[in-house]
This record gives C-alpha cells, sequence and structure tokens, in this order.
C-alpha cells in the first residue's frame, strides 16, 4: 500500500528538519528546500503540508487569494505577496485555480 500524501508529507518534514544543521538541499514531489526556505505546492482544498515543523493547509483559492491556514492561524494572499503566519513568512509565489506554491522561510 502507498503512503498516503499526508503521511509521505509529514515523513518529509522530519527529514527537513535535518536539511538546515547539515546545509544542503532537499527536493521532492513539488516540494523543495534549501537551507531555511522551502517551496511547496498545495493543490486542492484542504491540501495540507508539514512545512519546517509548521502545518500549513490551504483553504482555498478565490479571486486570485489563497486562504492558508499556518499553525491555526488563517492568513491571505495573492501571487507576489508576503505574509508572516506563525513561525513562517510565507510568499505565494504563484495562486492559479485551485492550488498555490508558497516559498515558506522561518521568521
Amino acid at each position: 500500500m502507498a503512503p498516503t500524501p499526508r503521511l509521505a508529507a509529514g515523513l518529509l518534514a522530519g527529514a527537513l528538519v535535518l536539511v538546515p544543521v547539515a546545509g544542503c538541499s532537499f527536493t521532492s514531489n513539488g516540494f523543495s528546500c534549501s537551507g531555511s526556505s522551502c517551496t511547496v505546492t498545495l493543490d486542492g482544498q484542504g491540501s495540507e503540508v508539514d512545512i519546517l515543523g509548521t502545518t500549513v493547509t490551504l483553504g482555498g483559492v478565490q479571486d486570485g487569494r489563497a486562504s492558508i491556514t499556518v499553525a491555526g492561524a488563517s492568513v491571505s494572499c495573492g501571487e507576489g505577496e508576503t505574509v508572516a503566519a506563525g513561525p513562517l513568512s510565507l510568499e505565494c509565489t504563484s495562486v492559479s485555480g485551485d492550488s498555490v506554491e508558497l516559498t515558506a522561510s522561518l521568521n
């Protein structure tokens, strides 16, 4: 049985804890990290991933803005905007259809 996306994301997040310490890069299935910054694409309402130890969930996309929940706090951003959410700074690098590409870094 293949691991669920949530399980895979959790496993990736566990591996990512070592990335900033090791100073190396990591890339897998639309999720990549280098140093203390990660880029991820959330596709579809309810998509969830752990980034640098913090859960990030896509609430949805409407009128070019993505609704995102980060560690229980809700934020909204449009393409090119950067928002602070919990321990993360999120840049919405692309918002289209029902997906958002984020670059996340620790605040």
